[in-house]
């Protein structure tokens, strides 16, 4: 199992790319999962639903299970966050783990950037981010690998290419 993340500002496109590359790696065989961070309180869950009223009451752990999917919501409660090493750990084996967010971590990252966000460059501050997607090409400066953000293909072979073991 390898992992590589998405860094980038709020806004930067994060997300919109995550869908795109998904079915690309997936379509050469590479089985993907992900993890992405939130940095604010989040529902899984709809209001009234079993599984929301069973969080709600106070368990710690809800499992809701189809024959479709399940998923497992696990309330804090206080308890600190967990970092990304113990939640790669809950992960099922998959060849790529790609997280989204956890930006000051030390995992391998491909910088996402959007020029009309005109927010800083991330790359000269962080020394995990390995390649830069962006919709403007990076400062004359940055040595580091580039694909435009509509490259799908090309930032898929960047992501299989800076992967790592995670931890």
């Amino acid at each position: 199992m390898r992992l590589i993340g998405l860094s980038g500002w709020s806004g930067a496109g994060k997300t919109t790319l995550l869908r795109k590359l998904i079915p690309v790696l997936e379509g050469h065989g590479i089985g993907v999962s992900t993890i992405k961070h939130a940095h604010h309180n989040f529902d899984v869950d709809v209001p009234g639903k079993d599984s929301w009223e069973h969080r709600r009451a106070g368990a710690r752990q809800v499992l809701v299970s189809s024959s479709y999917r399940w998923a497992l919501m696990t309330e804090l409660r206080g308890a600190p966050e967990p970092d990304l090493a113990t939640l790669v750990e809950r992960l099922a084996p998959v060849d790529l783990v790609i997280v989204e967010g956890f930006k000051f971590d030390p995992h391998p990252k491909i910088e996402v950037h959007r020029g009309a966000n005109a927010k800083p460059w991330r790359h000269p501050e962080d020394p995990a981010i390995r390649a830069i997607a962006s919709d403007i090409k990076p400062p004359a400066d940055c040595a580091l690998p580039w694909a435009h953000l509509d490259d799908v293909a090309r930032i898929a072979a960047l992501a299989l290419e800076h992967a790592a073991n995670p931890f």
